[in-house]
């Protein structure tokens, strides 16, 4: 793995504490159950959410993951939208859908009824000022 994709490996790693420690996102996820697959170019990582809370958040398995819905994208897309400060356009995921730079695929069921939720969680993998 190259230092980029550590990063973000490390920063999904990180997501169960960070939501445990945010009281708004439990109340957001409290009636969500999924796993969402995040596709960074050409790793995948899998994050199993039970009643908000993320149980488990860890590198995907090579040969064909299992989730209820996807976000897949170029390593270089996801570094735009969660860099600290995104520019007017690269703050929102739903944006860079419409540009066909990120795809959705599977059940978006769990996504649309919590979107604030997962921006939520998208906010919380993003880089500290400065950070790498």
């Amino acid at each position: 793995m190259d230092g980029v994709t550590d990063s973000f490996a490390a920063r999904v790693a990180a997501l169960p504490d960070a939501v445990d420690g945010d009281p708004v996102l439990l109340r957001r996820g409290r009636h969500l159950s999924c796993i969402w697959q995040i596709g960074h170019g050409s790793a995948a990582y899998l994050v199993q959410i039970a009643e908000g809370r993320v149980v488990e958040a860890k590198p995907a398995a090579s040969v064909t993951p299992s989730a209820d819905f996807a976000m897949l994208a170029e390593a270089a897309v996801w570094d735009r939208l969660l860099a600290p400060e995104p520019p007017p356009g690269d703050h929102d995921v739903l944006a860079f859908v419409k540009r066909g730079e990120l795809r959705l695929v599977g059940n978006l069921h769990p996504l649309m009824s919590h979107l604030l939720y997962f921006k939520g969680l998208l906010a919380a993998l993003r880089l500290p000022e400065g950070g790498r």
